[in-house]
């Protein structure tokens, strides 16, 4: 998994529009009943959504995964505080360009808190925070993820053979001469350049074990990538030797295949 997989986790839109829509409705009830006037809270907050949401999605997707995330803090802190500078602009500018198509609004049927949009502004932003805090903590705990995932695959790397129990005495099969791997019923065969080994070993036990150039095609083959020596949509060479793609795998391997 790379780093763009991390943020594509966290790009589920569905949870967003949800967060933002409870965001709405929650300061709607909330402005509205000390205004005394749902309206006028809803048309602030409609107003001052669109500058909020730059702001928390330009922080969230591109400050924290190009600098915090990269250890760049001095940076990070930097843009952070060219990014307040410039919403609390935008901010105000919004709101002067919203008392101006109020013109003719009525302000002495409202409350005296009506007048008072900065306080309505903190709470989108404390909003922002939330989410941002929210989202954060998915991102490291994904982020931590890929490092464990990377740190395992290293590990794989380090042994560079692959043990087995065959007729009953332990083979060691360098991973360089494995060309792919067949399940037949209840045991497996492993085919190397130069030979086939018999093993007991379940396919789904070989594939946790194997580093990530042995890429599984089908439910009854594993390859290895470095041995291939041409595919299609639907099958994979191994220097004369066709294997089939099966239907469920035919997304990840076509993907695996063209970024490798």
């Amino acid at each position: 998994m790379k780093f763009q997989d991390i943020m594509e986790k966290s790009q589920k839109p569905v949870y967003h529009v949800m967060y933002w829509l409870l965001v709405v409705v929650f300061l709607t009830l909330v402005f509205g009943r000390s205004w005394q006037n749902s309206g006028a809270a809803f048309y602030f907050i409609a107003m001052l959504l669109p500058v909020v949401l730059g702001t928390s999605y330009f922080f969230n997707y591109w400050l924290v995964p190009k600098y915090f995330l990269k250890g760049a803090y001095v940076k990070f802190f930097l843009y952070v505080s060219y990014l307040i500078v410039i919403s609390l602009y935008l901010e105000a500018i919004v709101l002067m360009i919203s008392y101006v198509q109020l013109g003719n609004f009525n302000y002495d049927n409202l409350a005296p808190h009506a007048s008072d949009t900065l306080v309505l502004a903190f709470a989108l932003y404390l909003m922002v925070i939330v989410g941002s805090v929210l989202l954060m903590t998915q991102q490291m705990k994904e982020y931590q993820l890929v490092i464990n995932q990377l740190l395992t695959e290293k590990e794989k790397q380090r042994i560079p053979y692959l043990e087995v129990k065959s007729n009953r005495k332990n083979t060691k099969i360098p991973y360089e001469n494995i060309r792919y791997i067949e399940s037949l019923s209840d045991y497996v065969k492993i085919h190397t350049d130069s030979e086939s080994i018999t093993t007991k070993l379940k396919i789904s036990k070989l594939a946790q074990v194997l580093p990530n150039n042995f890429l599984r095609i089908h439910r009854s083959f594993i390859v290895n990538v470095d041995k291939v020596s041409a595919y299609s949509n639907n099958e994979i060479s191994l220097n004369g030797i066709q294997l089939n793609i099966g239907r469920s795998y035919k997304t990840t391997v076509n993907e695996y295949l063209q970024n490798h």
